[in-house]
């Protein structure tokens, strides 16, 4: 997987999620908040420690560990 420079993901933060660097808002939260149908610029005015680059590198990271999925169809025996 790639370096994402505003994304960490450290044992001892969050359990481990992928968060933005320097801070305790995971990726999942971003994708959240998106997926609701806020915009980057109300994010970040909810989470005034971040930047638009960090927004932009969650959705980055979240399409690139997607992408890296394997997809099983049928029955698994």
């Amino acid at each position: 997987m790639k370096h994402y420079n505003g994304i960490e993901v450290n044992p001892e933060i969050m359990c481990g999620k992928p968060v933005i660097k320097g801070t305790r808002i995971t990726v999942e939260l971003i994708l959240k908040k998106l997926s609701e149908g806020l915009t980057p610029a109300e994010i970040l005015t909810d989470h005034p420690t971040i930047k638009l680059e960090d927004v932009y590198a969650a959705e980055a990271y979240a399409a690139d560990v997607i992408a890296g999925e394997e997809i099983y169809f049928g029955k698994v025996a």
